[in-house]
């Protein structure tokens, strides 16, 4: 599997992957403005094949984690692990002190993931993401690198 930069030509496949695991997906505009404001975008591959992606914001010391997924074909086989692990590694060779991100309340495999990799709840933010019956609530999660 490699790492590489995100570039305009993928954003077709990530969007489908994007409105493919995600209810309420970012829009083309979400990673274009990404993809030009400098942002750490990446794109996880096997053989050309796109397997998931990441897009993660350097902030003076800190690393937000802005998005992340697998093709569902390819999830629950280790491959989103190892994408944290990458996007954690680019973290700290940035010398970013920490990494913090944002998760529904609702994604139970993401939230263990993330508690697997070091994660821990720093906080919660009420109705933050839109939902089928209304607002849902996201936990703030936070790791030290």
């Amino acid at each position: 599997m490699i790492l590489r930069e995100m570039t305009e030509a993928d954003l077709e496949a990530v969007l489908r992957i994007e409105r493919e695991v995600h209810a309420h997906p970012w829009t083309p505009g979400n990673f274009s403005d990404a993809l030009r404001s400098g942002y750490q975008c990446k794109v996880f591959e096997l053989e050309g094949e796109m397997l998931g992606y990441a897009v993660l914001l350097l902030a003076v010391d800190e690393a937000e984690l802005l998005d992340i997924a697998i093709d569902a074909s390819h999830q629950r086989k280790g491959i989103g692990r190892k994408l944290l692990e990458s996007m954690l590694s680019l973290a700290r060779h940035e010398n970013m002190r920490r990494m913090v991100l944002e998760v529904r309340a609702s994604n139970h495999p993401a939230i263990a993931l993330y508690r697997a990799s070091g994660f821990e709840q720093i906080g919660l933010r009420r109705d933050y993401y839109p939902a089928a019956n209304g607002r849902e609530d996201a936990l703030l999660m936070g790791k030290g690198l």
